[in-house]
């Protein structure tokens, strides 16, 4: 079984940053693509972005030019930094791995909260 633990969430101003780490308890990173999903109140997990195992990254438009993914495979490692932070970021984020289309792990969130 592999664990997935988020950290680095938290409550921030408007306009402040915050960096996601997601830790995997083993090697499972190395070509397989992962990404970052949020669920705020009331509605739907959706994606924030993803980085495919070349390295290929794709953003929501929401997040484009304020977010960044990287990972790094020897720290089993994946990051999101986050930038320009809005209230309607306001949300928990999930980490989430991607080995096949049947095995798919999550991490069990961490809350992001953006004052105004």
């Amino acid at each position: 079984q592999v664990q997935l633990v988020e950290s680095g969430g938290g409550l921030v101003q408007a306009g402040g940053s915050l960096r996601l780490s997601c830790a995997a308890s083993r090697n499972i990173f190395r070509g397989n693509a992962m990404g970052w999903y949020r669920q705020a109140p009331g509605k739907q997990r959706e994606l924030v972005a993803t980085i495919a195992s070349g390295g290929s990254t794709n953003y929501a438009d929401s997040v484009k030019g304020r977010f960044t993914i990287s990972r790094d495979n020897g720290q089993n490692t994946l990051y999101l930094q986050m930038n320009s932070l809005k209230p309607e970021d306001t949300a928990v984020y999930y980490c989430r791995v991607t080995l096949s289309s049947e095995i798919i792990y999550w991490g069990q969130g961490t809350q992001v909260t953006v004052s105004s």
